[in-house]
């Protein structure tokens, strides 16, 4: 079981940016694929960006490319999302992933075992 705990969410203007983080523990001794997904009212979760256990690969989904950066401290079990030139349709919950269930990286939500919480991300006009 792997408990994921996210933090840096808030609120911002249109063009700013924002950090997210988030600690993985629980009973795994190694690295783990991880990720972040969004969920805005009355929309579809959707991924936004995932890596994988090395660090090595990874994806994003095409409206956040240039402007998110995914990056993995295997050190301290942590994933950072750093969120450039924030937009309004950037406004959702934000969950960190973990723990995938298949051998591809995927931005699929049935591909990760693990969920945090959520963390708010709120982008005004």
């Amino acid at each position: 079981q792997v408990h994921l705990v996210e933090s840096g969410g808030g609120s911002v203007h249109a063009g700013g940016s924002l950090r997210l983080s988030c600690e993985a523990s629980g009973t795994t001794s190694s690295p783990v694929c991880m990720g972040w997904f969004r969920q805005a009212p009355g929309k579809e979760r959707e991924g936004v960006a995932a890596i994988d256990s090395e660090g090595i690969v990874i994806k994003y989904a095409d409206d956040v490319k240039g402007r998110f950066t995914l990056s993995k401290d295997n050190t301290k079990n942590t994933l950072y999302l750093q969120m450039n030139n924030l937009e309004p349709e950037d406004t959702a919950m934000y969950y960190c992933v973990a723990g995938c269930a298949v051998p591809i990286l995927t931005l699929i939500a049935p591909d990760f075992r693990y969920w945090g919480q959520g963390t708010q991300v709120t982008v005004s006009s």
